[in-house]
Formats: structure tokens, C-alpha cells, sequence
């Protein structure tokens, strides 16, 4: 704990503690369900998609991983309406 000019006790955080990492967290959890980078880019403040694209691009699901997830989707569906009949 440090004091300010007016010798009040506050918090000393760094980017590595502190209310910096929820805004990684609430990154790391809305990207890979779905949340575009434009519209996090937005929800943090940042005032270009770019530079959120170049911290959190590691976190988005890479294209490979939703279109099996899509292929999965559909297969099981087909499955269902097979084993109904």
C-alpha cells in the first residue's frame, strides 16, 4: 500500500495485478464465444480494432476449430433424426 499527495492509503496495482487483468479476463472469455474484435475493441475503449486484434488475436477460436464444431453440430443432428426413425 502506497499514499498519495494527500497522504491518503491506496492500492498500488500494476498491469501484471489489479483490475488491468479482469479486462484480459473479460477478453479471454467473450472472443472465443463468438464476441467480435470490433465490438471488444469498442467494449475496452480501444480506439482501433487493431491494436485489440494484435493483444488478443491468440485468444479468437481459429477458423479450423469452428468449422469442425460446425461440422459436429450438423452430424449430430443428423444422427438424432437417423437413430429416431
Amino acid at each position: 500500500m502506497a499514499k498519495d499527495v494527500r497522504g491518503r492509503r491506496r492500492y498500488v496495482t500494476t498491469r501484471k495485478q489489479g483490475t488491468h487483468q479482469l479486462r484480459h479476463y473479460y477478453a479471454s472469455v467473450t472472443l472465443p464465444a463468438g464476441v467480435g474484435i470490433n465490438e471488444l475493441a469498442e467494449y475496452l475503449g480501444h480506439s482501433d480494432p487493431a491494436f485489440t486484434l494484435r493483444v488478443y488475436a491468440h485468444m479468437q477460436t481459429t477458423s479450423y476449430e469452428r468449422a469442425r464444431e460446425a461440422i459436429d453440430k450438423r452430424m449430430s443432428h443428423l444422427r438424432l433424426a437417423v437413430g429416431q426413425n
